[in-house]
């Protein structure tokens, strides 16, 4: 199997015109832009954005997008009130996938505050200055974190290390405690290893997994389900 390319904004209105003129099906456009395995559900994502906000839904971001409280509660009670599926609810508003509206949705219903999401790409791609840091250490940064509301990229400027490593601890923290902190690096446990508990845990994260792609493509497949009967609808008018 080839590798996988990154596919420009041409290739993929071409791709999408393709697929909906019926010069093509996804599975054939997949194979023909070597996207590799589930190439063609990446087809039918691009396809239902092109039909529902036109080309300008395909075009690349130049950087991440910013959010504010009322875009958020905005976006959401719409999805609440029933006026469109979370794809319907995301192509509106221009939301880059559902999982970003899913957490939005969860907080609200939980009562938890929606904020204002200003990017700082500078601590994302920032390489920490500190190269090594300290169990100590490691824990004054994750409950500095934690106690301002897991503000990541605030500590991370704060402390000079990276989002990715405040992320990590924390959520290893609030798995495992203090002992989550613990350089373990080169230290992975074989499967042999493992308690009963961990061999759990390892089993639910990949069932997990395959079950959200299944519901994605489940969602998927009533789409393309409905663009084949118009289609096919279309074809019964123009006889």
């Amino acid at each position: 199997m080839g590798r996988k390319l990154k596919v420009s904004y041409e290739d993929k209105i071409k791709a999408c015109e393709d697929y909906l003129n019926g010069t093509a099906s996804a599975r054939e456009i997949a194979k023909r832009l070597n996207l590799g395995t589930g190439g063609n559900t990446t087809v039918l994502r691009w396809t239902y954005k092109y039909r529902s906000c036109g080309p300008k839904a395909l075009m690349p971001k130049l950087k991440n997008s910013s959010y504010t409280k009322e875009f958020k509660i905005n976006a959401v009670e719409e999805y609440l009130a029933g006026n469109g599926s979370l794809d319907d609810i995301c192509n509106k508003y221009q939301i880059p996938g559902d999982h970003t509206l899913r957490k939005w949705i969860a907080k609200y219903n939980d009562l938890k505050e929606l904020e204002d999401y200003i990017p700082r790409p500078e601590v994302y791609k920032k390489m920490a200055h500190r190269k090594k840091t300290t169990q100590e250490e490691r824990e004054e940064i994750v409950k500095y974190c934690i106690d301002h509301n897991k503000d990541y990229k605030n500590t991370a400027a704060v402390y000079d290390v990276s989002y990715s490593q405040v992320y990590g601890w924390v959520q290893k923290y609030l798995e495992k405690g203090s002992d989550g902190l613990t350089d373990k690096r080169g230290k992975r446990k074989e499967e042999s290893e493992l308690t009963e508990v961990e061999k759990l845990r390892r089993q639910n994260k990949i069932l997990e997994a395959k079950i959200r792609e299944l519901e994605m493509e489940a969602v998927l497949l009533k789409k393309v389900e409905e663009i084949e009967r118009r289609r096919s609808f279309q074809k019964r008018k123009m006889k």
